[in-house]
């Protein structure tokens, strides 16, 4: 327990509201066009910095545009952006590159993040068991977040818990990465289970 000392005579004792707040780190991951660089977006304060390139007929024939022909760029390294939540937290969002070969960039994009957001398109499921494995084998604390392309969600919630095979602990709820406030309520369930975490290995 970190004991905090009383303030002198005469001195002038900080509040709160006299501290910058807390800055926390969290990730955005999922897999190709599943939502994330729209995340970002949708939520943060300052204009996000996206590192988009254009997809090129090569890459078209690596990556699946099947469920997303409209998609013309792609992000090739991180998504980046902030969101004050209250006057004592601000997120740092980081979203990771969707396509496996860039995969390798992940543990740098990862490095102390509090927890992580994985978004999950149901017409893809299979492109998005690598991101659900990654936070499981690195043991950092995630929700996984159902994107409701055009306000649908193909499977039933417990259905896609089976399929990726997620474990009961770990929050599997619906949201829409166009909308700010279902954007926020998203990253909220992330906190309460990084703070959960964090609590129950506090020896104290």
């Amino acid at each position: 327990m970190v004991s905090v000392p009383s303030p002198t005579h005469g001195a002038h004792s900080a509040t709160a509201a006299d501290q910058p707040p807390l800055p926390v780190k969290l990730v955005i991951a999922g897999g190709f066009g599943v939502g994330k660089t729209t995340a970002v977006g949708s939520i943060s304060e300052i204009r996000p910095l996206t590192t988009e390139a254009v997809i090129t007929e090569v890459a078209a024939g690596v990556d699946d545009l099947t469920h997303t022909p409209g998609k013309t760029t792609t992000t090739v390294a991180m998504d980046f952006g902030v969101i004050t939540i209250d006057p004592t937290l601000k997120l740092y969002l980081f979203g990771t590159p969707g396509q496996e070969r860039f995969g390798f960039m992940w543990d740098d994009v990862v490095e102390g993040a509090l927890g992580g957001l994985v978004i999950v398109d149901t017409r893809r499921l299979d492109d998005c068991y690598a991101a659900v494995d990654y936070f499981e084998h690195k043991g950092i604390p995630f929700a996984v977040a159902v994107n409701a392309f055009d306000g649908e969600v193909r499977h039933d919630l417990d259905e896609v818990r089976w399929a990726l095979d997620i474990s009961d602990p770990v929050p599997l709820i619906v949201f829409d990465a166009r909308e700010t406030g279902s954007v926020r309520d998203a990253l909220l369930v992330v906190l309460d289970v990084a703070l959960s975490r964090a609590q129950s290995a506090d020896p104290a």
